[in-house]
């Protein structure tokens, strides 16, 4: 039996394309038979030519009502208060309560831009995009619980264990800078979302594709970046000595289990360690953001300033040569977050402030730094809320339909696609699920999404399982 060394699993794995990714790797170093140095710009795709170099999703955790934010239904104004029936032999039920009635949005709703869309007053810096903005208004899941949808939305998959969009992003396309992390995670100030970490997973891709988490509201972001001034015989001579002893060690180790992936990514996780030590500071460093870029993302507002300082970090961290940021709204469990079962009038505004002017004020600042040309923005969240109510003015778990928008590089602006029925209570025309959403962005990306697959446990896995279809309607 013989052995793989890493660059050959790499290179074998997933139909070559680790491999791939590899031999970028390999051309920026100059380790490419006769030197050779690739293009300055990286970003050919693997399929076809890449529309987007670089994405920030911005995750809704807990469940967007939509009917009170970007789903405008005149019918649950004239039937507000009434019994629910959809008109045929279904029985509606919720998910955690028995269903009440009908209940109108408390939210004004009015068109905006040249494309008219209607936007709640809950998202009033937001509704000035809606001509950059493509929405998906039909965005149904398979479950109503929010660790398997979250699971999904973020996997394509309902049960734990599968690599997330970002880990097959940093898989197939490698890294545009070894100075910082490929893939990103900004949490919730207040806690980590449903699922905890798992939702940013490398699942069987290796370890080293997984997402790294940094606490934007801490100082610094990353625990330990630096020496502490306690220890002062950590020197950086003695630190890189350490580095290099260590580093020998795990290689000799690593080179003698070349199926495990684990130690790789734990020398990757060091070396990129030891850059960010040059590169970080500066690249989460705010304060060296002008006072109106910082009062644009309102992080002179209480209530803005923890998102906003999160899109700000995400901002420069894309600017820099992070190719995936995903930015978190809300936490794991019964509140801060989007899950409102018990009065959407007095739960939901909160959230919604504090997530619009920071998300206005990031596509703005994309746009102004040309940076929107090949950025790619996702907004999204797990599933959607029921029409009726749930107690006196609240909305239960809705799997039937919920809205998602994207806006940037490769996307037509202005248009939506898809339609809920006449309640925003299932999908209907243009009915789509994640496995559509994640094609779409690998397309823009430059990927076939049926062709980036890792063979596991004698099936070729990928991120739309056997699903999805590229959303061409919201394509430019």
């Amino acid at each position: 039996m013989t052995t793989q060394s890493r660059r050959d699993f790499l290179f074998h794995s997933g139909g070559g394309l680790g491999g791939l990714a590899l031999t970028q790797l390999l051309a920026e170093a100059g380790e490419l038979p006769g030197g050779a140095k690739p293009k300055a710009e990286f970003n050919g795709g693997l399929h076809h030519r890449a529309k987007v170099r670089r994405v920030v999703q911005l995750f809704m955790n807990g469940g967007v009502s939509q009917p009170d934010t970007f789903d405008y239904k005149p019918e649950l104004e004239k039937r507000h208060g009434k019994p629910f029936d959809p008109g045929t032999a279904e029985k509606p039920e919720g998910v955690t309560s028995t269903p009440g009635n009908l209940m109108k949005s408390p939210f004004a709703f009015a068109q905006h831009g040249q494309c008219g869309r209607w936007v709640s007053s809950l998202f009033p810096h937001t509704a000035r995009h809606v001509d950059r903005m493509a929405f998906l208004m039909a965005v149904a899941s398979k479950s109503n619980v929010h660790g398997p949808a979250s699971y999904m939305m973020n996997t394509g998959f309902i049960l734990p264990g599968f690599p997330c969009m970002g880990a097959w992003l940093s898989y197939g396309l490698g890294r545009i800078t070894d100075n910082l992390p490929t893939f990103v995670v900004l949490p919730d100030a207040r806690g980590l979302p449903y699922n905890q970490k798992g939702n940013f997973g490398a699942g069987f891709l290796p370890v080293a594709h997984a997402g790294t988490i940094l606490n934007a509201s801490g100082n610094p972001p990353v625990a330990d970046l630096v020496p502490s001034p306690k220890q002062p015989f950590v020197t950086p001579d003695a630190d890189q000595d350490a580095l290099e002893l260590l580093g020998t060690v795990n290689r000799a180790h690593a080179a003698a289990r070349p199926g495990d992936s684990r130690l790789d990514a734990r020398i990757e996780s060091y070396e990129l360690a030891a850059k960010m030590q040059q590169h970080a500071p500066e690249a989460l460093d705010l304060n060296r953001e002008a006072a109106k870029t910082r009062t644009k993302y309102g992080l002179d507002d209480p209530a803005t300033a923890e998102f906003g300082r999160r899109c700000l970090l995400a901002r420069r961290l894309l600017e820099r040569g992070t190719r995936f940021v995903q930015v978190w709204s809300g936490a794991g469990g019964p509140s801060n977050n989007w899950d409102n079962h018990g009065d959407i009038i007095k739960e939901l505004p909160p959230m919604a402030r504090s997530v619009d002017r920071p998300a206005a004020a990031l596509l703005q600042d994309l746009n102004d730094r040309g940076m929107l040309a090949d950025t790619l923005v996702v907004f999204s969240t797990e599933f959607g809320r029921q029409p009726f109510t749930q107690g006196a003015t609240g909305r239960d778990h809705n799997q039937g339909t919920s809205v998602a928008w994207v806006a940037g590089a490769g996307v037509r602006g202005g248009v939506a696609y898809g339609e809920s029925d006449p309640w925003s209570w299932r999908a209907g025309e243009g009915k789509v699920y994640c496995y559509d959403l994640h094609a779409t962005v690998l397309h823009l990306m430059g990927i076939d999404h049926t062709k980036l697959s890792v063979r596991h446990d004698g099936t070729d896995r990928r991120l739309t399982d056997v699903h999805g279809h590229v959303i061409e309607a919201v394509l430019s």
